[in-house]
């Protein structure tokens, strides 16, 4: 069964960290369906809005709870119950909240699905984790449901065509009792390895995590709309669990639009928290962007991506306070600066220590990490022995530095990770398909740098004897006909004669990403030869 699996492969916490973090209150007997009900019982009459040209709904969070739990209720009765997996592959609608909340509320472990995933990672997904639930829509953008894909999944919930059909008459009373310390959700991210990484985290790490974030946060705050998606675990905790425990209107919308967003701040008068700096960034370069419109910013907390220097030099030169943050999917909240530190240590580090958690340096330089929102490993055993020691500590992949206040600073990554626009895009994974190619003979990806999106993929190709470089165009073609999500195509090729090594032969990524950073470092066109 899927519950014994999940709770056979997290790795253990030595008892003594275990200990600590219950002491200090971190870890709790909460699971994430008795602090949901609890806030929803306070707050029915709070506001609950999906901005959206497709699916918009005006509601409350009581009118969203009789979904979920009858959703809950409906899913019980098919024999769903705790510790069964619930996938959700969902944009920012109210249906992904409801579908969260049932999780939650059956004591279930929720698997969000960013929706932009092709049916190639999709698939891997769905058979990686072994959900006894699936919720998609039909279709949304690029992504349309294809059933083949999720055909060996028992239910199969499609909104807009069969999801009312799952929701029960009588909606479930109370919560279902479950373990806290059972894991309660599987977030996949993309890294180094080929198929994207499942990683398991409990009831305790996440309430832990939600209550790291929500402590950066001022009181009364008011609307603030989440762009990030659901499917991404850090999006759907901002969506759909902060508002309800922080009392404060859920705002949510299904794409990003500058325009839109800035119609919103001027009908409905949401603000932006932060986040990846392209959230930000495209708003002030808009042409209905206004000073005006900076009443809209609080602090701004700027993560999730490669933060470029000159943004938050910019923010504050608008006269806005801002602060960077540092952690993964992993780790969510390892480092952060607060709104009170000095301006120094706000927008030229990535911050110190959140509470509870330790950071060292190896000899290498790699950022090592511990603390009570770190996860309980992935669901393949191989990579959880080799990023976590027998004391807890979880190797990043990243090398930094630490001042002699604490504050840390990320310098490089030992992986070949691309963070575009907040997402992580394995290199491998881009250039097993490139290598698909018949005129490629091999490829490097690395990222660039972009003013936008942070990152941006761009692909380096020596050729087969003969072959001609592929246009962008084809290489794009190429992708999509591959199945794979469009975030993950390159945006910019180069050609070499042969690739920079070393004596053993092994390509040297390090002079490869300077070769491309010299290229040109703003706007690169579609194919260079170096």
């Amino acid at each position: 069964m899927v519950t014994n699996r999940l709770s056979s492969i997290v790795r253990e916490v030595p008892p003594s960290l275990r200990s600590y973090y219950e002491e200090q209150g971190w870890w709790t007997g909460e699971t994430l369906g008795e602090i949901l009900a609890d806030g929803l019982k306070k707050h029915p009459a709070m506001g609950f809005h999906v901005h959206s040209a497709v699916r918009p709904y005006e509601g409350t969070f009581a009118e969203v709870e009789v979904v979920a739990r009858r959703l809950a209720a409906g899913l019980k009765a098919r024999g769903v119950g705790p510790g069964d997996v619930i996938a959700m592959q969902l944009p920012n609608w109210m249906e992904a909240a409801a579908t969260f909340w049932a999780s939650a509320l059956l004591g279930a472990v929720t698997v969000p699905i960013v929706h932009f995933y092709g049916p190639k990672e999709l698939g891997f997904i769905l058979d990686d984790s072994e959900p006894r639930v699936f919720i998609t829509a039909a279709q949304f953008g690029r992504m349309t449901h294809t059933p083949d894909t999720s055909a060996h999944v028992p239910i199969v919930g499609v909104v807009g065509r069969d999801f009312d059909d799952l929701l029960a008459d009588e909606p479930l009373h109370g919560v279902v009792e479950v373990d806290a310390a059972a894991p309660a959700l599987i977030a996949y991210t993309s890294g180094t390895t080929r198929n994207p990484k499942g990683v398991i985290h409990t009831h305790q790490t996440l309430i832990c995590e939600t209550r790291q974030l929500m402590s950066n946060y001022e009181p009364g705050r008011g609307r603030q709309l989440t762009a990030l998606p659901v499917g991404h675990f850090i999006g759907m905790l901002g969506a759909v669990l902060f508002p309800v425990l922080d009392a404060i209107p859920a705002d949510m919308c299904d794409e990003w639009n500058p325009t839109r967003v800035i119609s919103l701040m001027d009908s409905d008068g949401v603000a932006i928290g932060g986040g990846p700096p392209y959230f930000v960034t495209s708003l002030l370069d808009h042409p209905d962007f206004g000073p005006d419109h900076l009443r809209f910013f609080g602090p701004i907390g700027l993560g999730g991506s490669t933060v470029p220097a000159s943004v938050p030099r910019r923010l504050t030169d608008l006269g806005l306070v801002v602060t960077r943050s540092y952690g993964s999917t992993e780790h969510p909240s390892i480092t952060g600066s607060s709104i009170t530190a000095p301006e120094a240590k706000r927008l030229l580090t990535d911050g110190c220590p959140r509470p509870g958690v330790e950071i060292r340096l190896t000899e290498d330089g790699e950022i090592v990490s511990r603390g009570p929102d770190l996860c309980l490993g992935y669901t393949d055993t191989s990579l959880t022995a080799r990023a976590f020691d027998d004391e807890g500590w979880y190797h990043t992949g990243d090398v930094g530095a630490i001042d002699d206040d604490g504050y840390l600073t990320i310098t490089d990554r030992m992986s070949d990770l691309i963070i575009r626009g907040g997402e992580n895009i394995g290199a491998a994974a881009v250039e097993d398909t490139l290598l698909t190619m018949d005129q490629i003979a091999e490829a490097i990806v690395v990222a660039a740098p972009d003013t936008r999106l942070g990152e941006r993929v761009a692909a380096v190709l020596r050729l087969k004897d003969g072959q001609a470089m592929p246009t962008l165009g084809e290489v794009k073609a190429h992708f999509a006909a591959a199945g794979v999500a469009r975030q993950k195509w390159p945006e910019e090729l180069h050609q070499v004669d042969d690739f920079p090594r070393t004596a053993s032969g092994k390509v040297q990524k390090n002079r490869i990403r300077k070769l491309v950073a010299n290229a040109a470092p703003q706007d690169v066109p579609e194919t260079t030869h170096a």
